[in-house]
């Protein structure tokens, strides 16, 4: 999954995640045959200059297991431990930290490679910039880069900003609205509060991305909880500072709106279209 920051691809692919491992709970029990505990998913996070024994150690740390040893060491470690909880799947967050000398890429994609053979599982990698920093290619260049292997074991997947250019878009964007409304705990919130009354100011404010709308969304909240009147509207929102990027694309967005060149309702909700039939 290689998007621009911002767009929640990470927070989807948990999602995703959560929904596997209970699925796979619910199909085959808490427990192996052997006895042991089920864990059908792993999540790791990464961190800046991360080396393959780093990568090894976060492995073994989300199992719970000793981080103690060299890289072979932790790796081993990590296969019994995949292998007897029957593990199906492994998310691997901000791979783009593992980007660096040429050098470097080229052992970590071998140590991709090296999971990839290893464990039975279907790994997924979460990152900003992966193809361009050359991690697909393993660093080599553009003359050379059909020799690479791990971009020919790799599919690449992309998240794009909530768009309002068409109905299709205009659905989802009021979807996720309603959703979020829905789980908002304000006492003074009111169906469509978001999806409704909120719609076209969110989506100017927010650019459509979703980390900037989650992060005006609950400083709104915060406020308006602080203030004791429990709702969200325009004038509360606009003392709500949101990230940098958002606030300057901020203008032109609402100039479109106010003209009526860019609507975020879509013309007609197929639910209602249905209950009127």
């Amino acid at each position: 999954m290689d998007a621009h920051p911002g767009l929640g691809k990470s927070t989807a692919v948990r999602a995703y995640g959560c929904d596997l491992f209970k699925r796979q709970v619910n199909l085959r029990g808490d427990t192996t045959p052997d006895g042991a505990r089920r864990v059908p998913v792993i999540y790791i996070a990464l961190s800046g200059n991360t080396q393959i024994r780093g990568l090894n150690a976060a492995i073994c740390r989300f199992y719970g297991l000793p981080v103690k040893g060299d890289a072979d060491t932790l790796a081993e470690r990590a296969v019994d431990a995949v292998l007897s909880m029957k593990t199906v799947a492994m998310v691997i967050d901000d791979i783009h930290f593992l980007a660096g000398s040429t050098s470097n890429l080229v052992r970590m994609a071998n140590q991709l490679k090296y999971l990839s053979n290893v464990f039975p599982v279907t790994l997924i990698y979460v990152g900003v910039g992966v193809q361009e920093r050359g991690i697909l290619h393993e660093g080599f260049s553009p003359r050379e880069s059909p020799l690479a292997q791990f971009g020919r074991r790799t599919t690449a997947l992309t998240l794009l900003p909530f768009q309002v250019d068409d109905d299709e878009g205009r659905l989802q964007w009021r979807q996720l609205l309603k959703t979020i409304e829905q789980k908002l705990v304000l006492a003074e919130k009111y169906p469509g509060m978001l999806a409704e009354d909120l719609s076209d100011y969110l989506f100017a404010r927010s650019t459509g991305h979703f980390a900037s709308l989650m992060s005006l969304i609950n400083r709104g909240c915060l406020r308006a909880i602080r203030g004791g009147n429990e709702r969200l509207d325009e004038g509360l929102m606009n003392q709500v500072k949101n990230d940098a990027a958002a606030e300057e694309a901020r203008k032109e967005l609402e100039a479109e709106i106010k003209a009526g060149l860019k609507i975020t309702r879509p013309a007609q909700d197929p639910r209602r279209r249905r209950k009127s039939a």
